[in-house]
């Protein structure tokens, strides 16, 4: 039998912990792959929450099998986690008290109408008790916005503490339990994040709330000290990548740099800081960029311009560095591009992060639709600029990025030169299959069975007949969140189509979904280079997409 995630209480008296899950594999190996390559399909069965004395005795079960979010004692006798059911529609936040309830304790419910799109693992929004047992922090979106709230472990209704039109992520609780550490971006401000302190002082509707950062960059991941008198953070802004800095715990104190990422001898003011603009998506609604545009470009020529989608769907660009290392290094690639003469921009298509409810969950029953059509006409406010070449746009992303790119490339097949897939998922029933079932996929746009048409739509796979421009593509071998498989399918059915003069690929041999070795990212970003160098530096709009293609990364 598994045991997982043993918690000891407070008082050391009891211990939670989850027993009997299990992975039952439905792996494969598809004819596109042969038998040698297996598509690896867990299906993971969650286990049952128990709490046992620690001097031994008889275990008490918990709830009903399944997960238990930001599982936590509250005191010496009661546990709290959150659990979605209904579709991924509702989240219900748990007490349990191990001395005899029968039944955990709803102390609050979430009900969207499209989908909880709150993402969890980054943001906190599980329930966070305070040292003293006697409230809950936690955040919801119930006004439109994630903010932060308070509820008395003792039930009643949760206090709203954050309002406005921002997000508030990451609360964590002063040792005293009386204040509330967090980040939030500001209204208007989508790319810039500071550290705001709610002072609880036991009375959570008296609640006030201050800010200790101020200015351009993001700051994040607030930490307290022992003693409650500073904090510690993370900061990035259009010169410094992700480090650390203290401040105290108080409004107008002077953040102190404790850590300097950047290499030595690096000029930044060489760097490019992006300029927020907007644009219209495919149903008039305005989606918000970024634009960098290289220092000292002549502005009465043409040049050739890079569109950039991020990925995860949920995620977001920033106002200079991302705060996340995997997007850093594409970020420090950028200024690289711009150092070559590339404008480059990069949307907050529907569904990212940063600006509330309705733009993040725009995304239900119609993932790849207009959420990838926000992507791609970049390219038409690009063609607003006059010294954008409209005829050397490429498009590039990662992961989700990486699958609206295929759909650009196959949805507008003249419409962007050159484009480059790393690690993009190409059909969403399989990708619903890895891990079996998956809830992210369901979430969003249910399951095969019950939405046929929405899943056909979410395939550009099935498109890949219409491909008429040069595409590279790039996939780690041990990637787990976009398995290989995916981009093996694609190429089968790209030279089942005849579509291979106007593709490359590269494998890179046990590299993970988001490229971390440095011998891997130095390949990854020459081939990059090169290839968009081929294709879109060059004047050369008379030859043959395909074989130019063919010549690209070798």
């Amino acid at each position: 039998m598994s045991i997982e995630h043993p918690i000891w209480s407070p008082d050391d008296a009891n211990i939670a912990y989850i027993a009997g899950s299990k992975i039952i594999h439905h792996d494969e190996s598809p004819l596109y792959a042969g038998e040698k390559l297996i598509f690896v399909n867990p299906e993971y069965v969650p286990g049952q929450l128990f709490s046992i004395p620690a001097n031994g005795g008889k275990a008490t079960k918990i709830d009903s099998p399944g997960e238990y979010n930001g599982l936590a004692w509250v005191d010496a006798d009661r546990l709290t986690y959150d659990r979605q059911s209904d579709q991924f529609k509702t989240r219900t936040i748990y007490v349990f008290d191990i001395t005899g309830a029968p039944q955990p304790k709803a102390m609050h419910v979430d009900k969207e109408e499209k989908f909880w799109s709150l993402p969890d693992w980054e943001a906190n929004a599980k329930p966070n008790p305070s040292p003293n047992g006697k409230w809950i922090a936690f955040l919801t979106d119930l006004d439109g916005w994630d903010h932060l709230y308070v509820v008395s472990t003792s039930g009643g209704q949760a206090i709203q503490i954050t309002k406005g039109q921002f997000e508030t992520w990451r609360p964590v609780w002063s040792h005293d339990s009386a204040r509330i550490a967090f980040d939030a971006n500001e209204p208007g401000k989508p790319g810039d994040r500071r550290i705001g302190i709610a002072n609880i002082d036991n009375n959570p509707a008296k609640a006030t709330v201050g800010y200790v950062t101020a200015g351009k960059g993001t700051n994040i991941e607030p930490r307290w000290s022992a003693d409650d008198k500073h904090l510690v953070c993370q900061h990035t802004d259009t010169r410094n990548s992700a480090d650390l800095f203290v401040i105290d715990a108080t409004a107008g104190s002077k953040p102190v740099r404790l850590t300097d990422s950047m290499p030595a001898g690096i000029d930044r003011s060489l760097f490019v800081e992006p300029e927020a603009v907007r644009y219209p998506g495919p149903d008039g609604q305005s989606v918000p960029a970024w634009i960098f545009v290289p220092k000292n470009l002549d502005r009465t020529k043409k040049h050739p311009a890079i569109i950039w989608i991020h990925g995860d769907g949920i995620n977001q660009n920033y106002d200079g560095w991302h705060v996340q290392r995997n997007y850093a290094v594409y970020y420090s690639f950028h200024q690289y591009l711009l150092q070559q003469g590339y404008v480059v921009i990069a949307p907050d298509y529907r569904g990212s992060i940063g600006y509330g409810r309705e733009w993040r969950n725009g995304v239900y029953m119609d993932v790849g639709g207009k959420d990838a059509k926000d992507a791609w006409m970049a390219a038409n406010y690009l063609k607003t600029l006059p010294f954008v070449d409209s005829e050397r746009i490429g498009v590039w992303g990662l992961s989700y990025g990486g699958f609206f790119t295929l759909i650009a490339m196959t949805d507008q097949p003249t419409l962007f030169r050159a484009g480059v897939d790393v690690a993009g998922v190409v059909d969403y029933v399989m990708y619903y299959n890895d891990p079996y079932h998956g809830d992210w996929t369901e979430g969003r746009i249910g399951t095969p069975e019950q939405n046929p048409q929405v899943y056909a739509s979410a395939s550009p796979l099935s498109h890949i007949d219409r491909l008429a421009r040069p595409l590279l593509i790039l996939h780690g071998t041990s990637d787990v969140n976009v398995p290989f498989l995916e981009s093996v399918r694609l190429i089968d059915e790209a030279l089942k189509n005849n579509k291979g003069p106007f593709t490359s690929f590269m494998m890179y041999p046990g590299e993970f979904h988001y490229f971390s070795r440095e011998h891997v990212l130095r390949d990854a970003w020459h081939r990059v280079d090169d290839f968009f160098s081929l294709q879109l530096r060059q004047e050369s709009r008379g030859q043959d997409p395909g074989q130019r293609a063919a010549s690209a990364g070798q």
